[in-house]
């Protein structure tokens, strides 16, 4: 979903429940970059099995995206698993 996070970032500006939302989708889009940058790497050192890392990565991304969804649109402000307290504390 990448840079989905704009969205109620710079749309809901004043909704704190909107805030709330894009910084967990900031957290994990910049998680997902520096993960896929690992991914890449051990793909060429392990002569292709980063390749299975990263798809592994992928799943666990979607998933993540798929439960945030699902939790904004329960109207739920429920962190992330592993993420989530993270992204709780940045300033936005």
């Amino acid at each position: 979903m990448g840079i989905l996070f704009l969205v109620p970032l710079l749309a809901k500006k004043d909704s704190p429940f909107a805030q709330y939302h894009a910084k967990q989708g900031l957290v994990l889009f910049i998680a997902e970059i520096i993960l896929y940058a690992v991914g890449f790497v051990l793909t060429f050192i392990t002569f292709g099995f980063g390749f299975f890392i990263t798809w592994i990565i992928w799943l666990l991304v979607i998933i993540l995206v798929i439960l945030g969804i699902v939790n904004a649109v329960s109207g739920k402000t429920t962190p992330l698993p592993v993420i989530g307290k993270m992204a709780e504390n940045w300033k936005i």
